[in-house]
């Protein structure tokens, strides 16, 4: 093989690794959030089991669905106050 198609090789698979190790820190943040959520609405005495999907709507405001089929919206108020609303 010729050394540019062993430096190109080489690049690609530098790139591909990168990419994992990115993805697989944004899946570590993801489970997480949704173990964080699972606790703020049980502390707020909702119902819901575990949360098995997370969308964030803004900075601190996120739709949470519930393995029960309920969702919530969390986020924080005005005075900075955890909020935990059923939709």
């Amino acid at each position: 093989m010729s050394k540019r198609r062993v430096a190109w090789r080489a690049m690609m698979l530098s790139m591909v690794i990168s990419a994992l190790l990115s993805a697989r820190w944004v899946a570590a943040e993801d489970i997480s959030t949704t173990k964080d959520l699972t606790a703020v609405i049980a502390l707020h005495g909702q119902p819901c089991g575990q949360v098995v999907q997370v969308k964030q709507q803004g900075e601190n405001d996120y739709l949470a669905s519930c393995q029960d089929g309920n969702r919530y919206r969390v986020f924080l108020n005005a005075e900075g106050r955890v909020v935990v609303q059923k939709q």
